[in-house]
């Protein structure tokens, strides 16, 4: 019986594979078992970190705002409860943007978070 080339499908599929792994180093871009094996672990890279990244920047956002809130002399957590009891909903990324664009603006809020957090 003559072998099957599988046609234009297997063709396609292959090239979709190979242009996906263009300028990997070595044989990860010239053939396709090695293109395979290492573009399925950057997607799954990939997925994990669009997750991973979220929780980075809030931790960055949280250095931000603490560092700029012991310069005025308080801490972290009394400050995101002052702002709570207060009523002032800002996120962390606000907040971050705040403490360095604005530190006028950034004294007020805690100001205002220190007066409601010692009620």
């Amino acid at each position: 019986m003559a072998r099957v080339r599988r046609g234009f499908r297997a063709r396609r599929r292959r090239k979709k594979i190979m242009a996906a792994a263009r300028g990997y180093r070595g044989a990860h871009h010239r053939t396709l078992r090695g293109a395979v094996q290492v573009l399925r672990r950057g997607l799954a890279y990939a997925y994990r970190d669009r997750r991973v990244k979220k929780r980075e920047f809030r931790r960055l956002w949280i250095v931000k705002i603490n560092a700029a809130c012991r310069e005025l002399g308080i801490r972290y957590s009394r400050f995101v409860y002052g702002l709570k009891k207060e009523g002032i909903e800002l996120d962390r990324s606000v907040l971050a943007d705040i403490a360095i664009a604005d530190p006028s603006a950034f004294r007020d809020l805690v100001k205002r978070a220190k007066s409601a957090a010692e009620l």
